[in-house]
C-alpha cells in the first residue's frame, strides 16, 4: 500500500494541471505578441529608413542633373540659350552621349500634381533642325502651362516642392532674370543663320555657317545661376535649399 502511494506521487509530480497549462499558453501568447510587436517596429523603422535615403538620393541626383544641364548650355544663332518666363527654366544643351549629334530643349518647372507641388524636368528628343528646335522650345514653354498627354510622357517628377525662386549673376550681383534685358542669344545675321542647322551640322558654305554661329553677345549669358528651392515639412530633405552653378570657365559649379 505504502509503495503504491509513492507511485502516485511520483505520477503526479511529472505531468501538469490544466491551470499550469493554461498560465503557460497565456505566457507564450504574451511573450508572441511581444516579439511581434518588436519584429513590426524593426520592419516600419527599415522601411521609413530606406524611404528617407530613397528621398535624399533622387534630390541630390535632380540636382546633379540641374547642373549638367547648365554645364552643356549649348550656343545657336537667333536662340536663347537660356531663359526664364518665372514659371519655366529653359535651356538648350548639348547631348550627353559623347560625339552624339543634335541638341536638346531642357525644361524644369513646378506643377500641383493631385494635391501637392512638384518639381519637374523636361527634356525634347533630340533635335537637327532649326525648325525642330523652335517647335521643342515653344513646346517646353506650353508644357509649363498646360501639359499636353505627349509632353507628359517626356517629364521625370524630381521631388515635392513648395516653390522656388531663380536669379542670375551678371555684372558681379544677383538679379531676377525677369528684370534682365538679356536674352541669351547669338549675335549673327539672317542670311548666315539661315543656312545653318543645329548641333554642329550645316547645309550651307564654310563660311556663312562661322558668320551664323557668330559669338555670345556680352552678357547675354549670366555667369551663375542660383537655384533656391523651398521643400516641404515632412519630407526627408525639409526648409530652404540654395544651390549655386557658375559658368565652367569661372571655376565651375558649386
Amino acid at each position: 500500500m505504502h509503495a503504491r502511494q509513492v507511485s502516485c506521487g511520483q505520477h503526479r509530480q511529472a505531468g501538469f494541471t490544466l491551470v499550469e497549462l493554461l498560465v503557460a499558453l497565456a505566457l507564450m501568447a504574451l511573450m508572441a505578441a511581444l516579439s511581434w510587436r518588436g519584429l513590426d517596429g524593426m520592419v516600419g523603422a527599415n522601411e521609413r529608413l530606406t524611404a528617407h535615403a530613397d528621398d535624399v538620393l533622387t534630390l541630390q541626383t535632380g540636382l546633379a542633373q540641374w547642373g549638367a544641364d547648365l554645364d552643356a548650355l549649348a550656343l545657336q544663332p537667333n536662340t536663347p540659350s537660356i531663359d526664364w518666363d518665372g514659371r519655366a527654366l529653359r535651356l538648350l544643351r548639348r547631348d550627353s552621349q559623347s560625339g552624339a549629334q543634335g541638341l536638346h530643349v531642357v525644361a524644369w518647372s513646378q506643377r500641383l500634381i493631385g494635391s501637392s507641388g512638384y518639381w519637374l524636368r523636361w527634356q525634347s528628343p533630340p533635335l537637327t533642325t532649326r525648325a525642330e528646335l523652335q517647335a521643342a522650345w515653344s513646346q517646353a514653354a506650353r508644357w509649363a502651362q498646360n501639359p499636353s498627354d505627349e509632353d507628359r510622357r517626356l517629364e521625370v517628377r524630381i521631388a515635392p516642392l513648395m516653390s522656388w525662386q531663380l536669379f542670375f549673376y551678371r555684372g558681379g550681383a544677383w538679379t531676377n532674370p525677369l528684370s534682365s534685358a538679356d536674352t541669351g542669344t547669338v549675335a549673327t545675321t539672317p542670311a548666315a543663320a539661315a543656312s545653318a542647322s543645329v548641333g554642329g551640322t550645316s547645309t550651307g558654305s564654310t563660311a556663312a555657317n562661322s558668320a551664323a554661329l557668330g559669338t555670345a553677345t556680352p552678357g547675354a549669358m549670366p555667369d551663375g545661376v542660383r537655384l533656391r528651392l523651398t521643400l516641404p515639412a515632412g519630407q526627408a530633405v525639409s526648409g530652404v535649399l540654395t544651390r549655386d552653378w557658375s559658368s565652367p570657365a569661372l571655376g565651375g559649379s558649386q
